[in-house]
């Protein structure tokens, strides 16, 4: 009977296969995002992110705006404002008048799943803000959502007094533990200051393991044709 014997190609491209797997895993294990509130406009039958923050956006009479809080990656995947965003339905019992403008505002707190822990998102609300001609998204926010919270660099943190602390901090998407940008016990301040922990990334290390394994494969190869 013949045995067939294992090269080292094999061997080498079946541990590569292992690597790999374990770097996926790694690079999954890592995936982070961002617990935020995001600004929206609506666009016709359709939400688009906002290209300027609230503080300097001014909307015309009749915009609809609308503001998500949520866990996200970035803008491309970022969660949109649910339910009803009609300018004539939210503001139909906000009449015009000289000198002021009306904003329809859907504010979305989000989902349990988004939430800080031991905080519960209210119920998804809309109202119609009615400001002055020049007035920001801010102003018109600030008319009808109090109280807001802002961080040291203008960010939007708290809408209504949801949530409590906390502000744009980095999350993990896989267990959804705070890493950074939590409220300061000592100031109440936000800070949105980064802690890479200091300690090397299990990318680098499923990376190191890569080369050491090829190191060692090309030795035993190398043996053996000296044999």
């Amino acid at each position: 009977m013949t045995r067939c014997r294992r090269g080292p190609a094999v061997t080498v491209l079946g541990l590569l296969g292992v690597l790999c797997a374990l770097l996926a895993g790694a690079g999954q294990a890592q995936a982070t995002g961002y617990r935020y509130w995001s600004f929206w406009d609506r666009d016709g039958s359709a939400w688009v992110y906002a290209s300027q923050g609230p503080s300097t956006a001014r909307p015309s009479d009749g915009d609809v705006q609308g503001f998500r809080f949520s866990v996200s990656e970035d803008s491309q995947d970022s969660a949109k404002p649910r339910g009803a965003a009609s300018f004539d339905s939210i503001c139909a019992a906000t009449p015009a008048r000289d000198g002021e403008k009306r904003v329809a505002l859907v504010i979305d707190f989000g989902t349990a799943q988004d939430a800080p822990s031991g905080e519960t998102p209210p119920k998804p609300r809309t109202a119609c803000a009615r400001v002055a001609d020049d007035a920001t998204s801010a102003e018109a926010l600030a008319a009808v959502a109090k109280p807001l919270r802002y961080n040291n660099q203008a960010l939007l943190c708290s809408i209504a007094g949801y949530p409590k602390t906390g502000c744009g901090e980095q999350v993990s998407s896989s267990k959804d533990t705070e890493s950074k940008g939590t409220e300061s016990k000592d100031t109440g301040k936000d800070s949105a200051a980064s802690d890479d922990g200091g300690g090397p990334s299990v990318g680098l290390i499923a990376g190191g393991a890569v080369v050491v394994v090829l190191g060692a494969a090309a030795v035993w190869q190398a043996r053996r044709r000296r044999g």
